[in-house]
């Protein structure tokens, strides 16, 4: 798929986290990023994403809809993991109410951006990279 031109556009869910991977995510909209001067968009809808961005450890409440999530976006689409805790690897991992992480809840995730929390930078540069593969450039 040649994407060329066209900007990343990401679904976040928070699947449970303690917030902190949100704050840096966040912060990614700020002046010092200005991550849509950049080719990146974070929209409200799955049926207009490309990138499914987890943050958290996927727990019991989170998991139907981290599922409706992804049935509903469309083909190509890609799924990233921010933070230790959507990497399967964070403090929650084994918490009762936990799946452990995406890709023990959902699938393997494309891409994992480990950290807790992970720096903005390193946030911005996975979807840069992504966006760079996902244009076929």
């Amino acid at each position: 798929m040649n994407r060329t031109g066209k900007a990343l556009q990401a679904r976040h869910v928070d699947a449970g986290s303690c917030n902190g991977c949100e704050q840096e995510l966040t912060s990614l909209t700020n002046r010092f990023y200005d991550f849509q001067h950049q080719g990146l968009d974070i929209v409200a809808s799955p049926r207009h994403a490309d990138v499914l961005i987890v943050t958290g450890p996927v727990n019991d409440t989170m998991y139907l809809p981290l599922h409706t999530v992804w049935k509903a976006m469309p083909s190509p689409k890609w799924l990233m993991a921010i933070g230790d805790c959507a990497a399967g690897c964070g403090v929650f991992q084994s918490a009762y109410a936990s799946h452990g992480g995406v890709a023990k809840a959902l699938q393997t995730p494309d891409v994992v951006v480990k950290g807790c929390p992970p720096e903005p930078q390193q946030i911005l540069d996975a979807l840069k990279q992504l966006r760079l593969n996902a244009s076929g450039v």
